[in-house]
């Protein structure tokens, strides 16, 4: 489990097909896991083993609107593991711009969980040192780098019905 920055602020990630680093993401987080987690990639080619991708009209503003801060909900390919999509028939899913994201993905040659580094209900750390003094020795590895210049979270549109779940 990582900590790193992303476009708004310090994400947690990790591989989203390993079971237990995502519980541990969970866990920390309070989170439930019914919720479903956002995976992060540096290409849309790095995610088509976790979403269907094949019908044009779903795909068409995903690809458009990436890399950047938009994170879209598409329909998980069968086998993707509800610790991941939650309750969901979808996955939650980005391609970043920024530069270490991207490097971390490349280099990694996997997508990764991306899910905002704060306990729920608590605000988003934007910083590494914020991230040390709330979690210690609770995280593997921080890259303290600096955040992108997004003032807000990603957007979270649904690609099939086009209705905005986080704008």
């Amino acid at each position: 489990m990582i900590a790193y920055p992303t476009e708004f602020c310090f994400g947690l990630g990790c591989d989203p097909l390993n079971q237990n680093a995502v519980r541990r993401i969970l866990d920390l987080k309070h989170r439930p896991w019914d919720q479903g987690l956002i995976v992060v990639a540096d290409h849309p080619q790095r995610l088509r083993g976790l979403v269907d991708m094949t019908d044009p009209d779903q795909a068409a503003a995903p690809l458009a609107s990436w890399p950047g801060p938009h994170t879209w909900l598409l329909p998980a390919r069968a086998g993707v593991p509800s610790w991941l999509r939650g309750r969901h028939a979808t996955v939650a899913v980005r391609v970043s711009a920024h530069p270490l994201v991207q490097r971390l993905c490349r280099d990694s040659g996997m997508a990764l969980v991306s899910t905002s580094t704060n306990r729920s209900g608590r605000p988003p750390l934007r910083n590494g040192i914020g991230v040390l003094l709330e979690f210690t020795d609770k995280i593997d590895c921080i890259l303290d780098e600096r955040v992108g210049n997004a003032s807000e979270p990603s957007t979270i549109t649904d690609a099939i019905s086009g209705r905005a779940v986080r704008s």
